[in-house]
C-alpha cells in the first residue's frame, strides 16, 4: 500500500500543499489558497496606518490556509487520509513574530491589535534598516568574526535588527513577549505542540552557527543593554538539525485539517533551501535559483570560505555534511509586477484583454521580437533594494537611456535583464572567492511562465540552465523531509540523500546560451556593473539622499503612484 507525504509551502501571497506519493514520486495532487489578510504594507485591519518600508502578515492565516489546503488535496486525490506518514514546511525568512509561551501572537490580544510591532514581520520588512547599519558598525568596530559569515553585513531582514527595532520602537511589545520565533517554527509548535527551532533559520537568519552558537552576551548588550539577555530570554539555544522530526500532529490539530494525529512532523526549513533535494542538488558546484517574487541563489560547498555579500554560510544548513551558501535578490517577479500595475497603457491592457492573454504575456511576447541591446536602455534591480552583493535596502531603482520613442516592452525587457544582471554578479562573485558555480538549475514560478527570461538568464550568465519539473518545487523540498521524518519503516525515507535519489525530475528541455547574445550581453552586463558600483558602493549615494528627503515630507508612505 503506498504511502504519501504532504508538503507545505508558506509564500509570500499564499500557501500550497502538495501531496507526494512516496511509491512512484508522483506529485497528486496540490491547493494553493491566498492569506486572508494578505501582505499589509499600508496598514492593518483596523486601519491603522504603517510606516514606509514596513510589511506585515497576520499569523492566523498560517493556520487557516490549513484548514483548506490540507482536506482539499486528500479529497482530491481520493487517498484514505490513514496513508499520509508525514509532514513538512517550508516558509519565506526571516518572517518572525513575538508570542507568548503557549504560542499566542501578540497581534490576537486585544490590547495590541492596532500595534504594528506585535504582528509577523515578513521577510521584506525593511524598516529595521537604522538597526542593522548599526549592528554591522558596532559589530565591525568590535571585530566580531560572524560578520565574515554573512558577507560582511547582517540584512535588515534578519532576526536580530527586526527584534531591536521592536525593542526601540516599541519596548511594551519587547517585554511582553516571551519568545521572538520564526513563522515555520511557530507552524511547527502549533502543529506539534513542540518549539523545535531549524538550524537553517537560525544559521541564516539569528547569526547562529553551528559550532559557536550564538555571539556574546557581551556583544548583545554593546548594541543595547537590554538585549544582553536576549538569546536566553527572547530565543532559545535548542537547534534542531534539517531532516529530524519535530514531534507528531496532535489531536486538536488533526481534528482541525481532517488529517489523523500522530503523523511525523520534520523540523521546518526555509522555501529557498528546501529546494536543493527537491531538483536533485546534493553535491557542491551546482547553484539553484528560486524564482519568484525575489530569487534566492542557494549552492553548495565542501568548506567554509568568506564571500561579500553572501547572504550566509551554515554547517548542515541545507543536507547534512556540506557547507550551504545563499545569496539572492530581494525583487525579481515584484519587479515586474510593479511594472505591469503601474506602468503600462490602457492600449496594452485592452489588447491583452481582447486576445485572453496576461499583460505579462503580452510584453512577453513584444519583448521577444527584440535583439539584446536593442532597446538601448540598462537598469537597476534594486526597486526593493539590494541583498546581495551590495547588502543595502535603502538603495532605489533605476533605468538609463530611455527616450521619447521608448516602448513598454523595451523598459519590461530592459527589467528583466536587470535581474538577470544581478544573478551574474552574485554567480561571479562566488567563483572569484572560491565557490565554483559550474551548473544552474532553475525552480519557481517564474520559469514555468517565461520562457524569454529563462533564455535571458543563459546568455547573461553564459551558463546552461536545467530547469525542474515540478511547479511546487518548495513544497515537493517540504514533502520529501517529511518523508524523512516518518522513516523508512513507515513508508519513508531515512536521509534526504535517499530521497533526492527517487522523488526529484527534471525538464528534458535546458536552456543553452546562445553564442550571439552572450556576446552582447557581456557587453551589457560590463556597463551595469559600472552603474552596480557608482550607485552601490559610494561614489554617488543620491539613492538615499532621495530616500531621506522623502522621508522628512512625508511621515507615512504616499499612495502608489502610475507612470504616464
Amino acid at each position: 500500500m503506498a504511502k504519501f507525504s504532504i508538503g507545505i509551502d508558506y509564500g509570500t501571497e499564499s500557501a500550497r500543499a502538495l501531496l507526494l506519493n512516496l511509491e512512484t514520486a508522483e506529485e497528486v495532487a496540490s491547493s494553493t489558497m491566498n492569506y486572508p489578510h494578505g501582505v499589509m504594507d499600508e496598514k492593518l485591519p483596523d486601519g491603522t496606518v504603517l510606516p514606509q518600508d514596513w510589511a506585515l502578515e497576520h499569523p492566523d492565516d498560517y493556520i487557516e490556509v490549513l484548514k483548506k489546503i490540507i482536506p482539499d488535496v486528500i479529497i482530491k486525490s481520493g487517498i484514505n487520509k490513514d496513508d499520509v506518514v508525514g509532514i513538512g514546511i517550508d516558509f519565506t525568512a526571516c518572517t518572525m513574530l513575538p508570542i507568548k509561551k503557549d504560542g499566542t501572537p501578540l497581534c490576537d490580544l486585544p490590547e495590541y491589535k492596532s500595534n504594528p510591532h506585535a504582528y509577523v514581520k515578513l521577510w521584506k520588512h525593511h524598516a529595521a534598516q537604522p538597526e542593522a547599519n548599526m549592528l554591522n558598525k558596532i559589530a565591525s568596530e568590535r571585530g566580531e568574526d560572524f560578520l565574515a559569515r554573512y558577507g560582511g553585513k547582517i540584512s535588515s531582514e534578519w532576526l536580530i535588527p527586526k527584534i531591536w527595532q521592536i525593542l526601540n520602537e516599541a519596548p511594551d511589545i519587547y517585554e511582553e513577549a516571551d519568545k521572538f520565533i520564526e513563522a515555520t517554527d511557530w507552524v511547527i509548535l502549533k502543529l506539534t505542540g513542540n518549539e523545535r527551532r531549524n538550524s537553517c533559520t537560525a544559521g541564516y537568519k539569528a547569526i547562529w552557527h553551528k559550532r559557536k552558537g550564538y555571539p556574546s552576551k557581551e556583544f548583545f548588550k554593546s548594541l543595547d543593554e537590554r538585549l544582553e539577555n536576549v538569546v536566553d530570554e527572547k530565543l532559545s539555544r535548542d537547534i534542531y538539525p534539517l531532516g529530524t522530526k519535530a514531534g507528531e500532529l496532535t489531536e486538536e490539530m488533526a481534528e482541525m485539517i481532517g488529517l489523523k494525529p500522530g503523523i511525523a512532523v520534520a523540523v521546518g526549513n526555509v522555501d529557498a533551501h528546501v529546494s536543493l533535494p527537491a531538483v536533485g542538488v546534493t553535491s557542491p558546484g551546482k547553484m539553484v535559483m528560486i524564482m519568484g517574487t525575489s530569487i534566492c541563489h542557494v549552492v553548495l560547498g565542501d568548506k567554509e570560505v568568506e564571500v561579500p555579500g553572501m547572504c550566509g554560510v551554515v554547517e548542515d544548513g541545507i543536507v547534512p555534511g556540506f557547507y550551504g551558501y545563499e545569496a539572492g535578490q530581494s525583487a525579481v517577479g515584484d519587479i515586474f509586477a510593479w511594472f505591469v500595475d503601474n506602468c503600462v497603457p490602457d492600449d496594452y491592457k485592452k489588447e491583452a484583454q481582447e486576445r485572453g492573454v496576461s499583460v505579462h504575456q503580452l510584453l512577453t511576447e513584444k519583448a521577444s521580437k527584440l535583439k539584446p541591446g536593442e532597446s538601448g536602455l540598462l537598469a537597476l534591480d534594486w526597486l526593493n533594494g539590494n541583498r546581495s552583493v551590495l547588502v543595502d535596502a535603502d538603495l532605489t531603482g533605476l533605468i538609463l537611456g530611455l527616450t521619447l520613442r521608448t516602448k513598454p516592452e523595451e523598459i519590461y525587457r530592459a527589467l528583466i535583464e536587470s535581474t538577470a544582471y544581478g544573478t551574474r554578479m552574485i554567480i561571479d562573485t562566488f567563483n572569484e572567492y572560491g565557490i565554483k558555480i559550474d551548473e544552474l538549475y532553475a525552480c519557481g514560478g517564474l520559469p514555468e511562465k517565461n520562457p524569454m527570461l529563462m533564455q535571458i538568464y543563459a546568455d547573461v550568465t553564459n551558463l546552461e540552465i536545467k530547469v525542474s519539473k515540478s511547479n511546487q518545487t518548495p513544497a515537493l523540498g517540504a514533502a520529501m523531509f517529511g518523508a524523512v521524518a516518518a522513516g523508512r519503516e513507515n513508508g519513508g525515507f531515512d536521509s534526504i540523500f535517499e530521497a533526492a535519489k527517487v522523488i526529484p525530475k527534471l525538464k528534458d528541455e535546458t536552456f543553452k546560451p546562445i553564442s550571439e547574445n552572450v556576446e552582447i550581453y557581456e557587453k551589457l552586463f560590463q556597463e551595469y556593473k559600472l552603474l552596480h558600483d557608482y550607485f552601490g558602493r559610494g561614489a554617488n549615494d543620491v539613492m538615499k539622499r532621495l530616500k531621506k528627503i522623502k522621508e522628512v515630507v512625508s511621515d507615512v508612505r504616499e499612495p502608489k503612484t502610475t507612470c504616464i
